[in-house]
């Protein structure tokens, strides 16, 4: 239960504090007044009486976040920021000390945009105040080899989001529903999978390539010659609505 809790104050923390908009702009020292501080050195800007200050970071760039005090200072709601670079934290939602880490290896290149998002957000709102020794910044303040891969592993995700996108575009997503006793029905409007468009379609099955994953998408050619894209038993082809038995999977 803790899990899902703090799964969802990630969600409602994203919801209020970032914007629609954001920019793809790779942050980088852009001016040589900038600091240097390692790990230990952060940890007394946790704005707690008698700190230097109240700093956080974020991919290993640090913010002031003192004009924020209400909400990282002591007593406020993201105070376990202060001090520490948390990155993990801001895909994961596990706000526990023992997972505040900066390491992100583990994190798929679709969820590295988000953190980029975070990172653009403070950008926009707070000072940009220096680097962090450690993983991300050497001590002359050079990316290191682990950031540059951070950074690959973005351009990546842009990739498959933007190939996601398009994908969703030419197959948009079925219209669904499901009853225990008489099985299930997908269908096809102008609008199904919130992708609205001047034709209808008919349901198809697509299949990822080299996994079993399967979903329902609306096909704009009845006789669509791709082999990732396949029938469903039993439905005419043309046909804008399928029934389905109640043993049939779709997504």
């Amino acid at each position: 239960m803790l899990g899902y809790a703090l799964v969802a104050f990630s969600v409602l923390f994203a919801s209020i504090f970032i914007p629609r908009q954001w920019s793809t702009t790779t942050f980088v020292n852009e001016s040589a007044n900038r600091r240097l501080i390692n790990s230990d050195e952060l940890t007394f800007y946790d704005g707690k009486q008698g700190s230097k200050g109240l700093y956080l970071a974020l991919l290993g760039q640090i913010f002031d976040v003192n004009k924020g005090e209400k909400h990282y200072g002591p007593g406020g709601a993201y105070h376990f920021m202060a001090g520490k670079d948390a990155s993990l934290s801001f895909i994961t939602g596990d706000f526990r000390e023992s997972e505040l880490t900066d390491d992100v290896s583990s994190v798929p290149p679709l969820q590295l945009i988000t953190l980029y998002e975070w990172l653009s957000f403070y950008h926009r709102h707070y000072k940009h105040v220096g680097f962090l020794i450690g993983r991300y910044y050497t001590e002359s303040g050079e990316p290191t080899e682990t950031l540059l891969q951070i950074q690959a592993s973005l351009a990546e995700g842009h990739r498959l989001k933007a190939q996601s996108e398009a994908e969703k575009t030419r197959f948009p997503p079925c219209n669904s529903e499901w009853s225990g006793s008489t099985g299930g029905r997908v269908w096809c409007s102008t609008k199904s999978g919130g992708v609205e468009r001047k034709w209808t379609g008919v349901p198809r099955q697509l299949y990822a390539p080299g996994s079993t994953a399967v979903r329902c998408v609306c096909v704009e050619n009845p006789f669509e010659d791709d082999p990732n894209v396949k029938k469903y038993a039993g439905c005419p082809s043309s046909s804008e609505s399928c029934l389905l038995d109640l043993i049939s999977v779709f997504f």
